[in-house]
């Protein structure tokens, strides 16, 4: 028994190790992209709130990796399959993982994990195995959760247009609405770890007393966002060349309390991929092979998927940081921000509040390449300005001085 353990804890920490290298790099990718934060910065980043997100509200979804995928009890008779199946599930996703990190490709650490375990039920059981209510549910949100992350996150950005960016004075404008955005980014999480995620440190708190917790936390927050704003040094002669720059400014501080979002709620759905399966190995060993309806996630196994991701992020991480930062589209702080912001929301209040599954890769891209569609429009009234002075004879050398967005 104990061999298995450490064979499973041994392939719980290459999984780890590629969600690091993939998924984590591509939940912070658009950071690092945007040059709000160094990889550096980065990694540590992930190592404290990935660690608070994945102890504080991670609880829900390695429930259902662990056991709401398959039937465990569908292997009582045969616990020894469920032991060598859930084994090579994470040494098949595992090893996935770390070659598609290798050359640089964001996929699917969800997919990966989900497709392995749903496999081995199915060759050694058979359909009977598999939860497909829960299974297609998965699936469903598989599809549905791209397009509401591109959806939102493009009237995301759009609220960022107006109540910046097409204002009189767009750096003013961008010093009174940021910190609105940091509250709302603190009272998400907050929300959903005082209600949902303290439970499991057995600390109980009513409704009312975990809102009006999180609004106190929310606002310290925002406060804390608006005088770092505040205190920021902007250079006017760098709007001459680049105008907006000093409003991206603003927006990099904003990018910093995402990121650290970001962070929290992968912890909270992600870091399960891991422990899941690596749990359900520990809990039937430890049980002399009687498969439990319910069991608590031994101590060390938390710490064990923490630090696997944080080393697989920082020595791999850096070639899909690179493709997400850079190789989707061109990102600056304003559109990642917006990138992040509602990938952030939508992975805690789904994820942490109904246990699902949610592929960061798939709504992280969708995200990204919602956004900048925005951006095409802009060019495109570029192309319809200089058309128009050219028409009425306007010196072309002139349009250098009218900036629009882009």
């Amino acid at each position: 028994g104990t061999t298995l353990v450490l064979i499973a804890a041994a392939f719980g920490f290459l999984m780890a190790w590629g969600i690091g290298a993939n998924d984590v790099a591509n939940a912070m990718g658009t950071s690092v992209g945007t040059r709000s934060l160094t990889i550096r910065q980065a990694i540590i980043i992930a190592m404290i709130f990935e660690f608070a997100g994945a102890y504080l509200a991670g609880g829900e979804v390695t429930s259902t990796i662990k056991d709401g995928i398959i039937d465990t009890m569908a292997f009582s008779g045969h616990p020894e399959w469920l032991i060598l199946g859930m084994i090579s599930a994470l040494l098949a996703a595992g090893i996935w993982l770390v070659v598609a990190s290798h050359y640089g490709w964001p996929v699917s650490t969800t997919h990966s994990i989900i497709g392995a375990i749903v496999g081995f039920a199915l060759v050694s059981v058979g359909a009977e195995a598999v939860q497909w209510g829960k299974f297609g549910g998965i699936v469903g949100s598989w599809i549905i959760t791209p397009a509401i992350s591109g959806l939102l996150a493009y009237g995301l950005f759009i609220s960022v247009q107006k109540w910046i960016f097409n204002t009189e004075n767009p750096l003013n404008s961008a010093r009174k609405v940021g910190p609105v955005y940091i509250f709302l980014t603190a009272m998400v999480i907050s929300i959903v770890t005082l209600q949902k995620g303290l439970k499991h440190v057995g600390l109980h708190l009513s409704t009312v007393e975990s809102l009006l917790l999180s609004l106190a936390i929310s606002l310290l927050i925002g406060l804390l966002g608006w005088f770092i704003i505040q205190r920021l040094r902007f250079n006017p002669e760098a709007d001459s060349r680049m105008h907006y720059t000093n409003v991206e400014k603003v927006f990099a501080v904003l990018m910093i309390v995402t990121a650290c979002a970001m962070a929290f709620a992968h912890g909270s759905n992600d870091v399960a991929n891991a422990i899941g399966p690596l749990s359900a190995v520990v809990s039937t060993v430890s049980h002399a092979g009687e498969i439990a309806a319910k069991t608590r996630i031994d101590w060390w196994v938390l710490p064990l998927g923490a630090v696997g991701i944080v080393l697989g992020l920082a020595i791999m991480g850096h070639k899909v940081m690179a493709t997400v930062g850079s190789g989707i589209t061109q990102l600056t702080p304003s559109r990642g921000f917006a990138a992040q912001l509602y990938d952030d929301v939508e992975r805690l209040v789904l994820a942490g509040r109904t246990g699902g599954k949610l592929a960061a890769m798939l709504r992280e891209t969708d995200v990204l390449i919602s956004v900048p569609h925005d951006r095409a429009a802009r060019v495109r009234e570029v192309h319809t300005l200089v058309l128009h002075c050219l028409s009425d004879g306007v010196d072309a050398q002139l349009l250098g001085e009218q900036e629009i967005p882009l």
